[in-house]
């Protein structure tokens, strides 16, 4: 089976109105010249293509971490807002590539009869995760070893490991990322799901640097903090900066700057959406960071030039309180304006 759904035409046209006197983002898009990776990524390469758009449309990650779902359908979400955004001078558009999704279907229905109260089942689920690591790994290496700057949307915050494990064997180093979350995903090694996968990207020798930004002091276990102290990552939490005002969130990202920075290595930005507050997303808060303070996150990492790829995870359209219309429209603006603050930053640096 070919682990990714290659867009086109019809696929983008699904989520793209437009109109007269107008351009839209969606109508500057790149599309895959066929259903051969490795030849559709040369083809946006030499027409000067720079970002990739990938989604991973699954919650079998959220959910074997006993979670909530619905983040199978941020991707949709997103391309429906991103896509009608104007084009004009503020962004380049032609830099811009839909590449499409990874196939994640089949799993998805193996994934609905199984019974998380059953140790049996739980497992089978987590396998299911692990089969989609390769999937995303297989797919995200190679948009790596083309030098693009992959943009990877929806799915649960387990595809973190993937991803790593990808550029870490494009690039033949160890990698650096920093999280905004309030759970450091350092979860023990207990089957593959949205918990662990920096815990697993450690223990493989894949992640040499991890920075956890407005992590929560009661949401993370003495285990979790434990495991995350032994690897010597700094971490800086929501009550530090938020609570206690210790420091200023500005003053927290310059520290996380320099923890990334002296590392050498290429820098993942990963950001969990269930950190905004009133955010519909796997595991909801009321009491989180702003989506201006997101923005700003993101456009500050990005700004590193050593930033690599964007990952936003987590976004469940079907958890919002008012129905599934008003989630895609809170999960899909989300999406689409941390995207564009990534895209703008590296365009600023001309990264």
């Amino acid at each position: 089976m070919n682990p990714l759904i290659f867009a086109d035409s019809s696929y983008l046209n699904s989520y793209l109105s437009i109109r007269e006197g107008e351009e839209r983002l969606g109508q500057c898009l790149s599309l895959p010249s066929g259903d051969n990776l490795a030849d559709s990524l040369a083809s946006f390469k030499s027409a000067g293509v720079r970002f990739v758009l990938l989604g991973i449309p699954e919650d079998i990650g959220p959910r074997a971490n006993l979670g909530r779902g619905g983040a199978d359908l941020g991707w949709a979400g997103f391309l429906e807002r991103f896509c009608n955004l104007q084009h004009n001078a503020y962004i380049k558009g032609m830099e811009l590539a839909l590449l499409g999704h990874i196939q994640c279907h089949d799993l998805q229905e193996q994934s609905y009869p199984l019974d998380l109260n059953q140790p049996q089942d739980l497992s089978q689920l987590r396998q299911l995760v692990a089969r989609l690591d390769q999937r995303v790994s297989a797919v995200v290496k190679t948009i790596a070893s083309h030098d693009l700057i992959p943009i990877i949307i929806g799915g649960g915050h387990n595809n973190a490991y993937p991803i790593i494990k990808a550029f870490s064997e494009a690039k033949a180093t160890t990698m650096a990322a920093i999280n905004l979350d309030p759970h450091t995903d350092f979860r023990s090694l207990e089957g593959r799901h949205s918990g662990n996968g920096f815990s697993y990207a450690s223990e493989q020798g894949l992640l040499s640097h991890y920075f956890s930004l407005g992590m929560h002091e009661l949401k993370n276990s003495a285990a979790n903090l434990k495991a995350l102290n032994k690897q010597h990552f700094p971490a800086i939490s929501y009550q530090q900066i938020w609570s206690r005002r210790e420091m200023t969130f500005e003053q927290a990202l310059q520290v996380a700057t320099c923890y990334l920075g002296d590392s050498g290595q290429p820098i993942g930005v990963e950001l969990d959406l269930d950190s905004i507050s009133f955010m519909p997303a796997s595991a909801y808060t009321n009491c989180g960071v702003s989506i201006s303070d997101a923005q700003f996150y993101v456009h500050t990492i990005a700004s590193m030039p050593n930033s690599c790829y964007l990952h936003l995870a987590e976004g469940a359209p079907i958890q919002h309180p008012a129905g599934i219309t008003a989630g895609n429209s809170d999960v899909g603006q989300a999406y689409a304006t941390l995207v564009t603050s990534f895209i703008q930053a590296k365009q600023e640096i001309g990264e």
